[in-house]
């Protein structure tokens, strides 16, 4: 993994400790996080809830991260690997209604959506939902 400090600099962001370390968590999570799993992998360090939500903007702004709606209206926000090998983004995701875990379905592209002329696509994305393996087992459904 290429140094975060690095990754911000190349974006032209000032890599302060706050943007450094949330690069490094959405990182090793490996899937989408939510605001609230973010703020919570920070248990050591007293974190202002705003600058985490001015970060966590600031690093989609400029294409570091991206970020899914869940069905509770909770963004998830995942990193982008320069070399690959974690959410590039434009893919669906599965999220699990049961343990709340977001996982990237990187190996499905979304459709392809035709939208009428001089209309300008922002963003988009399809979430599926419904039990991961291991709540489908615990928890069985009906």
């Amino acid at each position: 993994m290429k140094d975060p400090g690095d990754l911000l600099r190349e974006r032209g962001i000032r890599p302060t400790e706050l943007r450094k370390a949330v690069l490094r968590v959405l990182f090793e999570a490996g899937s989408p996080l939510s605001w609230k799993d973010t703020f919570t992998r920070f248990t050591e360090k007293r974190v202002n809830k705003v600058s985490l939500y001015r970060t966590l903007s600031l690093l989609e702004e400029k294409g570091l991260i991206h970020k899914i709606l869940g069905t509770d209206g909770a963004w998830h926000y995942c990193a982008h690997l320069p070399e690959g090998n974690r959410c590039p983004g434009n893919h669906p995701h599965f999220l699990c209604l049961a343990c709340g875990r977001m996982i990237c379905l990187d190996d499905q592209p979304l459709p392809t959506v035709w939208v009428p002329e001089g209309c300008v696509v922002e963003g988009k994305q399809l979430l599926a939902y419904g039990r991961c393996p291991s709540c489908s087992v615990t928890q069985p459904h009906g």
